[in-house]
């Protein structure tokens, strides 16, 4: 029986041993495809880029006491007035249908 246990639980450990290589494996080709979960997906516009890289720019020129040049903002986008207005009216509709709630309650 003993020689039995250690049969087994020597194949358990081969299989795991086995299990380990196949998935190394299967990430080792998953990389070469380029369909490997290396991230969250996410990709940056050509615009962000520019704007991550002048910040590193005029943090090398600071760094270096060189002329720091300045970073253009991004441009803001704006809510028309009636926009506002209707947004600002339903959250005076959701308080107010809150507070009648509380009141009964």
């Amino acid at each position: 029986m003993a020689n039995l246990t250690a049969a087994l639980k020597q194949l358990e450990q081969e299989r795991n041993r086995l299990a380990t290589q196949l998935e190394n494996l299967h990430n080792a080709i998953s990389a070469l495809n380029g369909t490997g979960n290396s991230g969250t997906g996410r990709t940056i516009s050509a615009a962000g880029r520019a704007r991550i890289a002048a910040a590193q720019r005029a943090r090398w020129a600071k760094a270096k006491g060189q002329k720091v040049v300045a970073i253009t903002a991004r441009k803001t986008r704006t809510m028309s007035l009636s926009a506002r207005r209707r947004i600002a009216a339903a959250q005076r509709a959701r308080w107010a249908k809150w507070k009648k709630a509380q009141k009964k309650g």
